[in-house]
């Protein structure tokens, strides 16, 4: 199983970097198992510095752009546990009270369920695996027999196009765009650590608070602060 999974997602490696479609290996976890959505992101040299690398629809970029802004969900907890966060039901019990905000915007975007794999080593985390589902339940155990080898695959498969890069100008770019994504909130970020005075995890807390408080994401926020619509001052 486990080597058929790798050669299926060889082979949407290939279009990856053949034809500049990425979103084929979230699509992949989609047509081979009972998930409504799925997405894949990358950290920088922090857990902080989180960015959206590719997703299959709208709701799972929201999703994702929801735990970055939050700075809280099951794919942050993931990389500061480094495991894997099966979370079969936001609405209520245990999982909903882990992440309380998080639950409650999940569900407001028509999920139910999230499953979060570390993408890397047991020792370094470099990004996660992002599925969900619009109905509740834990995944079944074939799903399961799915979820973690194309975790495997996908680590797999970034590490290719890594060692791709000097080499093919095509994977090169796509490295780069997972690298300068949120260039915009780096760049707020070290805006409000001028302007307060404090170190870089204060100051994107700033940022994340200015965002909830105003219903934005954290990219939207970090625009204004560029644009000088709005600045930070003890």
């Amino acid at each position: 199983m486990q080597d058929r999974l790798g050669g299926y997602f060889a082979s949407a490696l290939q279009g990856v970097v053949g034809t500049g479609v990425p979103a084929a290996l979230c699509r992949a976890c989609v047509d081979l198992m009972d998930i409504t959505g799925a997405s894949v992101s990358l950290v920088g040299t922090s857990a902080d510095a989180r960015t959206l690398w590719w997703s299959s629809d709208e709701v799972a970029g929201r999703l994702a752009e929801t735990q970055y802004t939050l700075g809280s969900g099951p794919c942050m907890t993931v990389l500061s546990h480094v495991a894997s966060v099966l979370a079969a039901d936001l609405a209520g019990g245990a999982d909903a009270a882990r992440w309380p905000v998080f639950a409650q915007q999940a569900v407001e975007l028509g999920v139910r369920a999230v499953f979060s794999l570390p993408l890397g080593s047991t020792a370094v985390v470099f990004g996660t695996l992002d599925l969900y589902r619009a109905s509740p339940g834990a995944l079944s155990e074939q799903d399961r027999a799915l979820a973690f080898p194309a975790a495997d695959a996908i680590t797999t498969a970034l590490l290719h196009l890594d060692a791709q890069g000097a080499e093919n100008p095509l994977a090169r770019s796509w490295l780069d765009q997972s690298e300068t994504d949120h260039e915009e909130v780096h760049q707020a970020t070290g805006m409000i650590m001028v302007h307060l005075g404090v170190d870089s995890h204060h100051a994107l807390a700033r940022l994340r608070a200015h965002a909830f408080t105003n219903g934005q994401s954290v990219t939207e926020a970090a625009f204004d602060v560029i644009a000088g619509r709005i600045r930070f001052h003890e």
